[in-house]
């Protein structure tokens, strides 16, 4: 079966024509971002594709991990080699929503009231520590997620383009956490994990200049209207028929299978579409193979499974694991 079925245009510029892809542009300028992050998210390669392939589908990310293994810092960084507006909400037991959106303040000078815009008002918002606050506060964030828009008082505000939500989240057996609804977990197009990092790294990162001492130096080494480009023109990668045959089975397997209880959505197949069409571009081809599909599958469909008797205590990365045995057609 072909996989490919796709040509390669002539070099260009990023945004010379969304209807046209040039994936050496996009290569050389996501390399580019990789190279800045790298400098301060050391031995991390595979975790900044990944984050980097869910930025240009247009989905948000949740990063679940241990405290101090760079959830916060991997927020930072991104938003300052993409040069993207950025806000942080640290997600406690007392936040309230209108902490998170904004409020309608009373001006005595008007005598109306006025809307101050929150914290949700940027390109890119860290909610750290997300599974501290309550699950009121939490769902202050749907709209915002899925329609990048919010609605206050029955008025509705637009947020910025492009607009992202990275979460970090400690793990669940932790005191003081609400953990997420399926609801929340499935505005979330990619669910990354730090882990240790090698010895080399560690080694620099004890015996190197301090991380963010180096992270305030970066420059951005994308725009925001770049960024618009890119993600205009993921969804123009080829997918053939024997791909969607693949990514089918996939599905079917998932819904089918004992080993889950719940298997994915539409939404969910749609998530991986889109994101291995991000990696295939992020990675210079103009059609998706079944390669592509494999490298993203753990990020976006383990926090989208549920286990089932002797699986129901498996981790998201064990149960996507299951997926990868699938056959390609």
């Amino acid at each position: 079966m072909n996989y490919m079925n796709a040509e390669t245009p002539r070099a260009m510029n990023i945004a010379d024509n969304p209807q046209r892809l040039n994936p050496k542009a996009i290569t050389k300028a996501m390399d580019k971002v990789l190279a800045s992050a790298e400098q301060v998210i050391l031995g991390k390669n595979q975790q900044l594709r990944l984050a980097l392939t869910c930025m240009i589908a247009r989905g948000h990310i949740l990063i679940e991990d241990q405290p101090g293994m760079g959830k916060t810092t991997l927020a930072h960084v991104l938003a300052r080699v993409m040069g993207l507006e950025f806000q942080r909400v640290q997600f406690t037991s007392d936040l309230l929503p209108s902490d998170i959106l904004g409020a309608s303040i009373y001006d005595k000078d008007n005598g109306k009231f006025t809307f101050h815009p929150g914290p949700i008002f940027a390109q890119l918002v860290l909610a750290d520590e997300v599974n501290r606050a309550t699950p009121k506060c939490q769902s202050a964030l749907l709209e915002a997620m899925e329609e990048q828009q919010i609605t206050v008082e029955g008025n509705t505000y637009d947020l910025p383009k492009p607009f992202f939500v990275i979460a970090t989240q400690n793990p669940l057996h932790q005191i003081g956490t609400f953990p997420l609804p399926e609801s929340q977990l499935d505005r979330f197009l990619m669910r990354l994990t730090m882990g240790y990092p090698d010895k080399q790294a560690e080694r620099e990162l004890l015996s190197g200049r301090d991380r963010r001492e180096v992270a305030v130096t970066l420059e951005a080494a994308l725009s925001p209207q770049q960024l618009l480009a890119v993600q205009n023109q993921v969804t123009h990668v080829h997918v053939s028929d024997a791909l969607l045959d693949y990514l089918q089975a996939l599905l079917d397997f998932s819904r089918q299978s004992t080993e889950f209880s719940v298997g994915l959505s539409p939404r969910g197949g749609l998530a991986l579409l889109r994101a291995a069409q991000a990696w295939a571009l992020l990675h210079g081809r103009t059609h998706v193979l079944p390669e592509d599909v494999q490298m993203v599958l753990p990020a976006v469909a383990g926090h989208r499974l549920q286990g089932r008797g002797e699986a129901s205590g498996q981790g998201p990365d064990s149960l996507a694991a299951r997926l990868l045995e699938v056959p390609i057609p």
